[in-house]
């Protein structure tokens, strides 16, 4: 007989003490996406209104501010989608199918970040 509380024995079973640090994770990132994704909609907005061609969104990401927004923005929503896919995955998916779509999902959200990443960096330089 232990004189441990039922509370006691199992507070570190169970959990892959994973789901705090996701959960944050989620919640830090729509937080900064929101003041990011108003920046980037009234950018694009005033340019738009402007009558921008190519030539002035270059123009206007080769800026250092601007350049360092968009990968910031980028950056926070490709990791906000993979963390919200995950969620998605792992509560409705079930089977060796789980698996391979929680892989594909990590592997799609980082090849499409850094290909977005690396146009914004190539426009952003080279123009």
């Amino acid at each position: 007989m232990s004189l441990q509380s039922p509370l006691a024995r199992v507070r570190h079973l169970g959990a892959a003490k994973e789901g705090v640090s996701h959960w944050w994770g989620q919640r830090l990132t729509a937080l900064l996406l929101v003041p990011l994704a108003l920046w980037f909609v009234g950018s694009l907005w005033s340019l738009v209104v402007g009558g921008a061609d190519r030539a002035a969104l270059v123009d206007w990401l080769s800026g250092p501010v601007a350049a360092v927004l968009m990968l910031l923005f980028l950056g926070a929503t490709f990791y906000h989608l993979k963390l919200g896919l995950q969620v998605v995955i792992e509560d409705y998916v079930h089977g060796y199918c789980k698996w391979v779509l929680l892989v594909l999902n990590t592997l799609l959200c980082l090849v499409l970040g850094l290909a977005a990443l690396y146009a914004v960096i190539v426009l952003a330089v080279g123009g």
